[in-house]
């Protein structure tokens, strides 16, 4: 079994950057892939991300392609959410997700097993 807890959330203005965290507790990180999700108020969760467990390949939502960008280190246990050039719509609680496989998993929720308690931020205009 795998805790997740995210972390680096906050409030930033348009255009500011900021890197959220995912701490991983165990000792197989390293075979787990990982996700971002998003929720907005009033809106379904949505994907961000993932990543293999050696980092070897990622996937993004398109729309955020460029903006942002996954990374993992698996000596210290956590996956990285680095956004850039952030707008008011990319305002919502994000959530980090770990499923076991070697592979690349897919946009759904349903595809992971573990789900973090998620960080809040907010971009203000």
């Amino acid at each position: 079994q795998v805790q997740l807890v995210e972390s680096g959330g906050g409030l930033v203005q348009a255009g500011g950057s900021l890197t959220l965290s995912c701490a991983a507790s165990g000792r197989t990180f390293s075979s787990y892939a990982m996700g971002w999700f998003r929720q907005a108020p009033g809106k379904e969760r949505e994907f961000v991300g993932s990543i293999t467990p050696r980092a070897g390949g990622t996937r993004y939502e398109d729309s955020l392609k460029g903006r942002f960008t996954l990374s993992r280190d698996n000596a210290k246990n956590t996956v990285y959410l680095r956004m850039n050039s952030l707008k008011p719509e990319d305002t919502a609680v994000y959530y980090c997700a770990a499923k076991w496989t070697t592979l690349l998993p897919g946009r759904r929720t349903g595809d992971y097993d573990y789900w973090g308690q998620g960080t809040q931020v907010t971009v203000s205009s």
